[in-house]
């Protein structure tokens, strides 16, 4: 099903400098000041190709995107960054701390074919929103490259992380350390024995984009741009794509809190009055409790989360889950029985009146991985309440994208970002 192949990655040359000031984070997560500290440790670094003018900025004006093109054919002209001579796939490997221990998560880069998500051979698991895709559309136009990888997930029986294991046993061939501490490393593969092997092991395999679903999306629109206009495709039929194995031990999922802003009437008893005929809710909790019998739900696959207000918790436990059933009645049960489609069809919507359109342009929601920051906002009087999550599991993923449907945005957070800057893609030479 799914077509992989090898490439000649676009990476940074001994005259670039220092590879931990070439980096960066994804670039939908770097702030303005972050942008321009990035750019003044290194005038090289990837943040002026794949991030040309800050977030916030207006997207009508193109100025900034044809910089990026104009900045990136300069920096291949003055030999900054070269294509590799042969084709390859790039091994690439974080070791990371989370959940109070040491992860590694090891998968490998390559192009994907692609699909239109009806074929069901590319599948997405959440919603996307039109801006960030006019962004990175605009991008493509103007440099018809790939600056960073979509993060897809693969069912297999070890097979494939086996072949790239064993090619990642000698010293990488490039190892940074980001902001958070994650170590990112890389290792080229050239070796057409494995890759052949590799191209195989895929033909009858799915995969689930995990994080990129903006980037993927916008790759199709590029790919069906130039056909429309008779343009060289190159190699713009593929997108390039971390692949990992959904069955990876470091694999580590966040949950997205959800923040509730700017109601012009909230009560937090007739909230608590009204949740009752769908939930079991406690009395007020501390931190510490909270999270305690939020894990204990969890491990009993119990739909809960709790409810932040006035320095104190409420969790809240769905009674039946068939009341979601009868709200959701062409919903597939994986979809309807997610944490996130609870609260947002039973709380979100028929308690606040909060709708689908207000979620996606976020005038009374907002969204966070940390609960901190979800916690502190209500406490400055910026929101109403806030409401902390368990994390989705990758199964739930898997079976909601099985069965053609897609999550309410911001449902997951993969940890750590894949950092921008190891190896990029040219689409056209």
């Amino acid at each position: 099903m799914a077509e992989i192949k090898a490439f000649k990655g676009l990476r940074y040359t001994n005259n670039a400098g220092d590879m931990n000031k070439l980096v960066c984070p994804p670039y939908d997560i770097i702030s303005r000041e972050q942008r321009e500290s990035f750019i003044s440790e290194n005038q090289y670094n990837i943040i002026r190709l794949e991030l040309p003018k800050p977030v916030e900025d207006k997207i009508q004006d193109f100025a900034p995107y044809q910089e990026a093109g104009k900045t990136l054919k300069s920096w291949i002209e003055n030999d900054i960054l070269t294509c590799d001579n042969k084709k390859g796939i790039y091994v690439y490997e974080m070791v990371f701390n989370a959940l109070d221990k040491q992860h590694s998560l090891k998968g490998f880069v390559s192009l994907v074919k692609l699909e239109e998500f009806s074929k069901g051979i590319v599948l997405p698991h959440e919603e996307t929103l039109s801006k960030a895709k006019t962004d990175r559309f605009n991008l493509m136009k103007a440099t018809s490259a790939n600056f960073s990888q979509i993060y897809s997930l693969y069912s297999d029986n070890g097979e494939a992380y086996a072949l790239i294991d064993s090619c990642s046993k000698n010293s990488p061939d490039v190892e940074v350390s980001d902001a958070e501490g994650v170590i990112h490393r890389l290792w080229a593969v050239f070796d057409t024995e494995v890759i052949t092997k590799i191209e195989q092991l895929f033909t009858d395999k799915k995969l689930y984009i995990a994080d990129g679903h903006h980037r993927y999306e916008t790759a199709l629109n590029y790919r069906n741009y130039l056909k429309e206009n008779s343009m060289k495709i190159g190699s713009a039929d593929y997108v390039p794509m971390f692949l990992a194995d959904m069955e990876n031990k470091g694999l580590v999922v966040f949950p997205t809190h959800r923040v509730v802003r700017d109601l012009q009437r909230f009560n937090i008893n007739e909230l608590i009055v009204r949740s009752k005929q769908y939930f079991d809710i406690s009395d007020k909790l501390d931190y510490k409790q909270s999270q305690s019998l939020l894990k204990e739900n969890y491990d009993k696959g119990k739909k809960a989360f709790s409810l932040y207000y006035d320095g104190g918790y409420y969790l809240m436990v769905l009674k039946d889950e068939s009341v979601m059933k009868a709200l959701l009645p062409n919903a597939s049960k994986a979809l309807r029985e997610l944490d996130v489609s609870v609260l947002h069809t039973l709380i979100l919507e028929r308690i606040f009146g909060i709708d689908k359109q207000n979620m996606a342009r976020q005038i009374n929601l907002t969204y966070t991985k940390s609960a901190n920051e979800a916690v502190l906002s209500v406490d400055n009087g910026k929101a109403n309440c806030a409401f902390i999550l368990n994390p989705t599991r990758v199964t739930e993923i898997k079976d909601i994208a099985l069965a053609g449907e897609k999550m309410p945005q911001k449902s997951t957070y993969f940890y750590p970002k894949l950092i921008t800057g190891l190896v990029m893609n040219k689409i056209t030479e």
